[in-house]
């Protein structure tokens, strides 16, 4: 549950889009820093939609320059040391992405657990989101199954652990039914059993 004080913006601040800011004794703002909440703090919420929505981008260019300047964007800003590292975090792993991805097959299913092992949940969540919207029949129910896995850990990671279980509880069966189908990918029981004990670490699906 939201602590009282994240709620409350500062005396005298202000909020843009890009942030809180408050103005110092010299009349100079400065950006009000939080920890990278995105759940709670407008700031990383949006650092972290709009750099997931950017590797779209480049998953269709196969190069990170989009998500470069979408995080260039951000860190023209001052964010704080807590946005600063999330944003070199996720670049380096979008190379990671991207360059495990360019000899791989055009497969969204296998790009996601890819993104799932560097643990870029809520980049799982975009990218299979975006394929979920054009599949039909058992693909699309595979997909949105896969996309609440995701969302157990996205969850989890800021201690909503009670909308954990619910996506937990949802995509299980879902799961369980396309064993056959993971199982062309990975070992479905690392997933199946993980997703039984939500609370516990996401584990590696294709290592």
């Amino acid at each position: 549950m939201m602590n009282d004080e994240k709620g409350k913006i500062a005396a005298g601040a202000r909020v843009t889009d890009s942030g809180q800011y408050t103005t110092d004794q010299t009349g100079e703002r400065q950006m009000i820093h939080h920890p990278f909440d995105p759940f709670r703090d407008r700031l990383s919420r949006d650092i972290r939609n709009d750099l997931s929505e950017s590797l779209l981008i480049c998953l269709r260019e196969l190069r990170l320059s989009h998500a470069r300047e979408v995080a260039d964007r951000f860190l023209a800003a001052n964010p704080g040391p807590e946005q600063v590292a999330y944003i070199a975090l996720r670049l380096e792993r979008y190379e990671q992405f991207l360059d495990q991805i360019a000899q791989g097959p055009d497969d969204v299913v296998w790009q996601g657990l890819v993104l799932w092992d560097l643990g870029l949940h809520f980049e799982v969540h975009e990218i299979l989101e975006h394929a979920w919207l054009r599949a039909r029949g058992e693909e699309k129910s595979l997909l949105q199954a896969l996309i609440r896995a995701a969302g157990v850990y996205i969850k989890g990671e800021y201690g909503f652990d009670e909308g954990a279980a619910k996506l937990a509880a949802k995509a299980l069966p879902v799961l369980v039914a396309n064993r056959d189908r993971l199982a062309t990918y990975t070992d479905p029981d690392r997933l199946i059993t993980a997703l039984r004990s939500p609370k516990g670490d996401a584990p590696l699906l294709l290592a």
